[in-house]
């Protein structure tokens, strides 16, 4: 893990970590206070954390377990879990290139539109003077 990785893990484990007691693991507690293993090494030691913490960041979980399930966005090359085969962004650039594409999609229709609008017209004037 890198120390960028190892601090987001350490806020995981203090916010959602069930056998997390003020910094102490109640699994390993067999009388004597035991300091929770993940909080202080850089490796996942943890069965309980790596099944049931750390998929609650899946940014992180991607990141650290190295699962071919993650993506890198094409737009911004953060990594992501897809929610299809075909995805291509996360989730806030999805947002953003919607409104991209639907925007350029808009605009052709646009161009098209008017583009027969003034046909229709040329051809309603060249038949009115044919009668």
């Amino acid at each position: 893990m890198t120390e960028a990785q190892f601090r987001r893990a350490k806020k995981l484990i203090r916010k959602l970590c069930a056998n997390c007691d003020n910094g102490n693991c109640l699994l390993l507690d067999d009388g004597e206070v035991c300091v929770c293993p993940q909080l202080i090494s850089y490796s996942l030691l943890c069965r309980y954390f790596r099944a049931a913490v750390l998929p609650a960041d899946k940014e992180l979980f991607v990141e650290i377990m190295n699962n071919t399930a993650g993506k890198r966005c094409s737009e911004c090359g953060a990594v992501f879990i897809p929610s299809g085969n075909r995805a291509q962004y996360c989730d806030s650039c999805k947002k953003k290139m919607e409104r991209r594409k639907t925007r350029e999609r808009v605009q052709r229709y646009r161009v098209a539109g008017n583009g027969l609008e003034a046909e229709k017209a040329r051809n309603s004037k060249a038949f009115k003077t044919q009668f």
